[in-house]
């Protein structure tokens, strides 16, 4: 029943034993469609004055009517046996030892594909289309709703086949074939944001109609009012007692606000950062003390030099003064 042949019109029809390439220690024939048939295909091959430079074959389960087409790497098989890539016999419902129709066909050159990645993560790769051209090169036919293997980076990408021309399956050795992308199947689009136009004194920034300019929604509730600061936390650490006792409540820390320049300080922090202010007698007097330095006020915009031996010459200098001249008279009454 295997491996028999039927000249049906001078084509070439077979059945095989379907096994995976792995099998047979062909890991590399995975990043392909090609396959392993037996020796006897060859040379019925022949006898038919198939003289094709590339054979090109029809897979198909009957039972699950399912079909995909691919190419021959070798005719090095057993008799009776026929080894494909898995993904492929994944595309076709097939389990090992299942059984597959072989069928020589010929395909148009094709000239578009369009391909679905089937998850987001074929987008990461920096340069898809490169890394595809790469990967068809493998390849020698392509086949509508079919699933094909990607491997790059040491990762495996399943990429459907969604859109053929100019046909159903179609031969892309020695052609110029364009490529497009669908979405992967896993995308979500992200939702729109819709944000509201700036208004201007109450109106719509938009334009005008007719009847004059045009109003935002009255009914929409105001903004909330944005906060006026940052706020500090003065002593906003806790505290443990040595007794064991609780800490009194009513210590709690108290927010000020942090001045943003140096020229707007709340009363508030200025209060924390020098302390409670003296009674206003002692401002005054220092004030007319000259500020508690003991030197006379001059007017501003004046430099003064010698002022502090000046001011000693008036005050202290002149006290001392007059003992001398006291003694100077009393000298002089002895005289007389």
């Amino acid at each position: 029943m295997f491996g028999r042949f039927g000249r049906g019109g001078g084509n070439f029809v077979a059945q095989y034993r379907v096994y995976p390439v792995s099998f047979v220690d062909k890991n590399e024939a995975e990043n392909g469609d090609k396959i392993f048939i037996p020796p006897s295909a060859l040379d019925r091959l022949s006898n038919l004055m198939f003289d094709d430079p590339v054979m090109l074959f029809e897979l198909s389960n009957v039972k699950q009517k399912k079909r995909t087409h691919c190419g021959v790497l070798e005719f090095t098989a057993e008799e009776g046996v026929c080894y494909i890539p898995y993904w492929m016999m994944q595309n076709l419902l097939l389990t090992e030892g299942d059984v597959v129709k072989l069928q020589y066909t010929k395909l148009e050159k094709g000239n578009f594909v369009k391909l679905r990645p089937q998850t987001k993560d074929f987008l990461d790769i920096s340069d898809p289309k490169a890394v595809l051209e790469m990967t068809l090169r493998r390849y020698t036919c392509l086949t509508l709703d079919d699933t094909i293997m990607i491997n790059y980076n040491n990762r495996r990408y399943f990429v459907d086949i969604v859109e053929l021309k100019p046909a159903d399956a179609v031969c892309i050795l020695d052609c110029d074939l364009n490529t497009d992308f669908a979405p992967p199947l896993d995308y979500v689009e992200p939702e729109p944001v819709f944000r509201n136009p700036p208004a201007v004194n109450g109106g719509n920034i938009l334009g005008k109609e007719k009847g004059g300019a045009k109003r935002m929604d009255e009914s929409a509730e105001p903004e909330p009012a944005a906060d006026e600061g940052p706020k500090f936390l003065a002593f906003a650490g806790g505290g443990n007692r040595l007794d064991g006792k609780s800490s009194r409540p009513d210590l709690k820390p108290v927010e000020v606000d942090v001045p943003t320049t140096s020229l707007n300080i709340p009363k508030e922090f200025e209060r924390f950062i020098r302390g409670p202010k003296p009674p206003d007698g002692g401002e005054k007097k220092k004030e007319e003390d000259g500020g508690g330095t003991g030197l006379p006020r001059r007017k501003a915009g004046k430099l003064v030099f010698g002022g502090a031996r000046k001011a000693s010459a008036e005050g202290g200098g002149g006290a001392a003064a007059k003992p001398k001249e006291e003694e100077k008279k009393e000298e002089k009454e002895e005289e007389k």
